[in-house]
Formats: C-alpha cells, structure tokens, sequence
C-alpha cells in the first residue's frame, strides 16, 4: 500500500506537514459530523442515549465557537427493528423499509432530547440519492439546510429509507454525508466511526498495523486496497469513508476519521493534538456545479475514448466524438456518463449532449458530419468541458 502524506506549505518533515494540515482543518466553520449505526446502537443493543447527550454536548460547544453543525445519522433500521418483533437483522427490502419506519421516531426523539437539555432545536431532513441528482431538489435541500443552520436549529439528515429502492439509494451514510457536506459547502466532515482511522493494513488482521495520521489524496489504489463492508449493524467500511472523504476533498473539504468510542471524539478534533486520520483537501476545489456532477449524478453509461482525447479531457478541453470507440448504456441526453480510457479507468465524468444510440452513430466521426448522420445538427461537443469534471 502506498503511504500518503501532505504538501502542506512545501514543509519536508511529516509531523510539521500533519501539524500545519491540522491548524488549517480547524479553522473550519460549516462542520458535517456522521454518526454511524454502531456508535448508535453498540451492536444492535438499543439507542445508546447517554452517548448521543454527550455527542450534543460537544456540538453545542461547536455552536457556541460560531460553527455551523450538520448531523448524518444512521440508525432508523438498527432502532426499529426491535419494535417489529424481529430477533434477527431485516432481511428483505420491506422489512428494512418498515423497521425505517418504526425507527425514525426513536433516532429523532434521541437527537432532539439530547440538544434541548442545551435549548437547542434539532429539524429532520430525510433524503434519498434522486433527491441530490435532481438539480432543483439538490439546491431545495440546500436551502432547507441553509435556512435550518442560520435560524439556529441543528440539522439532523438521514437516508430516506422508508422509500428506498436500490434506484434512489446512497447505499450507505458515508456517501451521504459526502453529499451533505458538498450541500452545505462544509470544510470539514468529521466520520465518527468505530474505528481509530485508517491503517496500511487491516487491524483487525494484523494488530501490528500503522495508522496513517494523514493522506494527502484518495488514488484509486488506496480506494482498492481498502477492501469492503465492516460492521454488521451498519452498511459501510472503509471503502465508503475513502470515497467520502475523496467526494468531500473534490470540495475543497476535510475529513477526519476518528473513534466516536473514544472520550470527547468530537472536541478532540479541534484540538491541537492530530487523532485519526486526516484527509487533505483540493487545493483548487470544484466549482457548486461540477461538484454536482461528480458527487450527486450517478453514471448512466460509458463512453471508452482513445488516447489523443484523454489527453484532450486532462487538457481541460471538450469530449468530441471523434475521439469515442465504444459506447456502453442506454443513456439519454443529459445525462451523465463516465469516460473510460483504453484501460477501463474512469477519467472524466459528465453530461452527454446526446443519447446513447446517437453517440453510436457519430462515434469516430467529425462534427461536419453530425447532420448527414443524424438528420438534425446538433452540438458539436458529445459532452462539453463546462458540464465535465476529471475523476482519475
């Protein structure tokens, strides 16, 4: 596994580089914080309520600092599974959305009793994966969060599961907080999680294992190294708190792993001591728009591209058709698609101008040709550099 470390202000000594990554990340005034199942629940045990008070406490002294706080929870199905007379995690899809159901109500009971003990007001958002690919309801979500944040409630969002179909689904609250944090315009997500960060090995494996203090950017190989699932209560691992953290980064966020098991897990993030892991963000952060598409729009389809026209995507140009060789999905106009290099690797993702069956028929060709081929002219760009983002 490569080691990842920063290039915080050119410094050559990783302490002073972690120490400066640190000092940066704490500045930060629009905080996501993700709370997972197994913090919640211990194992499937109940909501731990005591937990949750004290999680409140430290986020009210957030609030007090002047810091915006935004909740992810998990937690709904764990809660209510109880309630349907289940002695066994739910199985099928209408099990899970019905513990949601009868879950919903004991999470938000838990939030909003440990905040009023602060006299603190808490608002529930529930959302689903069409709700952030839909530009309209992404930028209605925002607002609602906006507005929640400046009246003084803290915002407490989770899956939708009630509703979820595999078609709408984040799949797990690591993604989701991602998402929220792009939402927001966060700088820093904090993963609470029940592990201490993330190691060059499995520590449940090797107990040997080294924490890495600090990655400087999430590559495909540190996302394929990690592996999948963990916890048997929750729907995450260590893959999804890669792609988390690499979502925020494209933002211009932090993100910090740490142990919500440990003592004050959240305080000590402010602190001057680095804990967990911290994951660097882009220096030169995505604009709203193109964080969007890379973020919040699933894929829809494929396009392989030769070599000259990943060169011209990582040049920063337009995907013209002449460069496609092969075209993968039924995608429709506007939609986004990925473009994979010879190799299979993604290397941009965007919205296509034109539907699959088309970008068939021009694929290879020049844009003179559009009309004669398609019997209207059309742009002259299958997907344009402004609607494009690079994902290599």
């Amino acid at each position: 596994m490569e080691r990842m470390t920063s290039s915080v202000s050119g410094s050559a000594d990783p302490a002073e580089r972690l120490n400066r990554a640190w000092q940066q990340m704490r500045q930060a005034k629009w905080v996501v914080v993700k709370i997972g199942s197994n913090l919640l629940t211990a194992g499937g045990g109940g909501l731990r309520q005591a937990w949750v008070a004290e999680r409140a406490t430290e986020m009210v002294q957030l609030l007090k600092e002047g810091r915006q706080v935004v909740i992810v929870t998990s937690g709904a199905i764990a809660a209510g599974t109880p309630r349907l007379g289940l002695h066994r995690a739910p199985a099928s899809l209408r099990e899970k959305q019905a513990a949601a159901a009868a879950g919903q109500s004991i999470v938000m009971r838990c939030y909003e009793e440990a905040f009023a003990a602060h006299g603190v007001a808490v608002g529930q958002i529930l959302i689903t994966r069409a709700d952030v690919e839909n530009r309209r309801r992404y930028l209605n979500a925002r607002d609602t969060l906006w507005t929640l944040a400046s009246l003084g409630l803290v915002p407490v969002v989770n899956e939708n599961d009630t509703v979820m179909v595999e078609e709408i689904q984040f799949g797990d609250n690591d993604t989701l907080s991602a998402n929220v944090a792009d939402l927001v315009g966060a700088e820093l997500l904090i993963l609470l999680s029940d592990v201490a960060g993330f190691f060059e090995a499995d520590p449940r494996v090797n107990p040997e294992a080294r924490p890495v203090p600090l990655v400087e950017r999430v590559t495909p190989a540190l996302e394929k190294w990690a592996g999948g699932a963990g916890s048997t209560v929750g729907r995450g691992g260590m893959a999804t708190k890669l792609k988390a953290a690499k979502m925020a980064a494209r933002r211009g966020c932090y993100t910090v792993l740490t142990n919500g098991f440990r003592p004050n897990p959240i305080a000590e993030v402010f602190g001057t001591t680095p804990v967990g892991t911290l994951f660097m963000a882009d220096g030169t952060p995505l604009s709203a728009h193109k964080a969007w598409i890379a973020n919040a729009r699933w894929s829809r389809g494929e396009m392989v591209l030769d070599a000259g026209a990943v060169q011209a995507l990582q040049a920063g140009k337009s995907l013209l058709a002449k460069g496609i060789v092969a075209v993968r999905g039924g995608f429709g106009r506007g939609d986004a698609v990925m473009c994979l290099d010879a190799d299979g690797q993604p290397v941009a993702k965007g919205s296509v101008n034109y539907s699959a069956e088309d970008v068939q028929r021009i694929q290879g060709r020049h844009s003179a040709d559009f009309e004669a081929v398609l019997g209207f002219a059309g742009d002259a760009e299958v997907i344009h550099r402004d609607n494009m983002v690079l994902v290599g």
